[in-house]
């Protein structure tokens, strides 16, 4: 009987997961360059009885993040927007120096006149605008130019380089649209349309890959399975209760 609710209740514990994972994805489907995440499950096995037969021992549930499904990308005609249309990413430099990667959004100039993004984080190649430079322009190459008053030429600030990781299980994601690097994680960097990592697209954003006729089909499947659940650990309960009742 005991191992009716434990089954139940691992049951419930990992359709719960799911849940929340479903609903995470809805509810960034307008976030942009938000990549959908899904969970995955395993048997986990506890051992192996007397008989050779293998023990159930719970359900084991990882996230899996689509990061390499590109999102649509949308025409925004502003100049800060930046969005990536391929497998790369933006090296981002964390309030201690740590490495995260972007996968673009809107841009703005700090105080100090690097190029950031709208939480201030400044990028990795650490591109310097001047004050008064009038006019912003960031090519397919990552090469970031513009115009000042006393040149008729544009100047080149900088180049935005692109990154791209082999393994996504190395990378966790943050808010901000960020994701934080393993220690261990390998990837790969280079100019941008050099060995797969894609080109900056600027005045666009690169909508979120989330179908949401998809997810609602999921979290159909998933309301079921919690259901299915609950209704295993309600007829423990019941047939516990009868059994309580025929010891008295």
């Amino acid at each position: 009987m005991n191992g009716a609710f434990h089954i139940g209740s691992i049951g419930l514990s990992s359709q719960q997961r799911a849940l929340d994972t479903i609903a995470n994805n809805i509810a960034n489907i307008n976030t942009p360059g938000f990549k959908r995440a899904n969970m995955r499950f395993s048997e986990l096995i506890a051992g192996s009885g007397v008989a050779g037969e293998q023990i159930f021992g719970g359900v084991g549930a990882s996230t899996d993040f689509s990061l390499f499904e590109q999102g649509e990308l949308q025409n925004s005609g502003d100049a800060l927007d930046l969005a990536i249309s391929g497998k790369g990413f933006i090296e981002i430099m964390g309030p201690d120096g740590q490495t995260f990667l972007w996968r673009g959004g809107r841009l703005k100039v700090g105080e100090d006149g690097l190029l950031a993004t709208q939480d201030g984080l400044a990028l990795r190649a650490a591109i310097r605008v001047p004050d008064d430079a009038t006019s912003l322009e960031i090519g397919r190459d990552g090469v970031v130019s513009g115009s000042l008053p006393d040149s008729e030429e544009k100047i080149e600030f900088g180049r935005i380089d692109l990154v791209r990781v082999d393994n996504a299980e190395a990378l966790e994601r943050l808010d901000g649209g960020l994701y934080r690097v393993a220690d261990d994680a390998r990837f790969t960097a280079g100019a941008p349309g050099e060995d797969g990592l894609g080109f900056l697209a600027q005045g666009s954003i690169e909508r979120s890959n989330v179908d949401l006729t998809v997810e609602m089909v999921k979290l159909m499947i998933v309301q079921r399975a919690y259901a299915a659940n609950a209704h295993v650990v309600q007829a423990a309960d019941q047939l516990a209760g009868l059994a309580n009742n025929l010891r008295s």
